[in-house]
């Protein structure tokens, strides 16, 4: 079972932080460094130094890992321009020698485009739905043709469709809770169907949907990898639970409750029923990224139950 950190810089990181976090990462085990893509924090913190641009980050780290996917959960689709993001994500795959993977939403975040002057348009789903033809088609060009497209929101012609990123296929994420439209989006486009934040019978719900889309685009049932994202607490006792969670404002109960909060045990026992409704691969959210003692702890206690 694949574990993975998920950072949220916005609330306040330096580059020189998430490099801490993405060696810790590699070197105990986890399979996978990604973040978030925003560019204004969220809730009571003071975000300081301010915003780390996701792509510019995953550059940096690129260069500074071996081993370790890298990724965004999610990429705002409102942030770039299709033809850019496809060159930008195509680079940083070849400077990683073919880790990257990309996570498209949407995007939704109203206020952090105002604050940073970025156009927030009334119809999102459809600049999504094309981006991801865009982006995948730029990619799937051979070399030597060129890659046309006429949409309600974009237009490329004749573009040369370069570069292309080192994999074969880049792993792309769709990810949310949309009844229709988002799961026959993702059974055109995705290859891992990410959950943020669900509980375990919401999740056993949606992760049907996605399969019957699957099935209804004629892929195999299992092509599509299905993940979640939780906010992580663990602690070796309740003591450093409670520790950990007054540090990132957060209630043990309420972490408990909604994430992968408790001892070793409780959070493999969590694991073990979102598996039990299809989930095949964990993001752990690590809100206090000065604590790398937290990411040990996963590590040594709770992965090795996994398997």
């Amino acid at each position: 079972m694949d574990l993975r950190i998920f950072t949220e810089p916005q609330q306040g990181a330096s580059y020189e932080t998430l490099l801490k976090v993405a060696k810790a990462t590699e070197d105990l085990g986890f399979d996978a460094f990604f973040r978030s893509d925003h560019y204004l924090k969220m809730g009571d913190v003071d975000g300081l130094p301010g915003p780390t641009d996701a792509w510019i980050t995953l550059a940096g780290l690129a260069r500074e890992t071996s081993r370790i996917r890298l990724g965004t959960l999610m990429t705002a689709a409102t942030f770039r321009l299709p033809g850019v993001l496809a060159i930008q994500v195509a680079q940083v795959d070849a400077m990683s020698g073919g880790r990257v993977e990309l996570g498209l939403g949407a995007g939704w975040f109203e206020e952090e485009h105002t604050a940073y002057g970025i156009p927030f348009p009334k119809e999102k789903f459809g600049r999504l739905e094309e981006q991801l033809a865009i982006i995948t088609g730029l990619w799937e060009t051979k070399v030597g043709e060129t890659f046309d497209f006429e949409g309600a929101h974009y237009s490329l012609k004749n573009s040369p469709a370069l570069p292309k990123p080192v994999q074969e296929r880049v792993p792309v994420l769709i990810g949310g809770r949309g009844p229709k439209r988002t799961p026959e989006l993702a059974a055109r486009y995705a290859g891992e169907f990410n959950l943020p934040f669900t509980s375990v019978e919401e999740s056993r719900e949606i992760i049907g949907r996605v399969r019957q889309a699957v099935q209804r685009a004629g892929r195999p049932d299992d092509d599509m990898l299905y993940s979640t994202a939780l906010v992580a607490c663990v602690g070796k006792d309740d003591a450093e639970v409670a520790r950990r969670a007054a540090a990132i404002g957060r209630e043990p109960a309420e972490l408990r409750e909604n994430g992968l909060a408790g001892t070793p045990d409780e959070v493999v026992e969590k694991i073990g029923r979102y598996a039990e409704a299809g989930s095949q691969r964990f993001y752990f959210q690590i809100l206090d990224l000065d604590d790398l003692d937290h990411l040990e702890l996963i590590a040594s206690r709770v992965a090795p139950q996994l398997g």
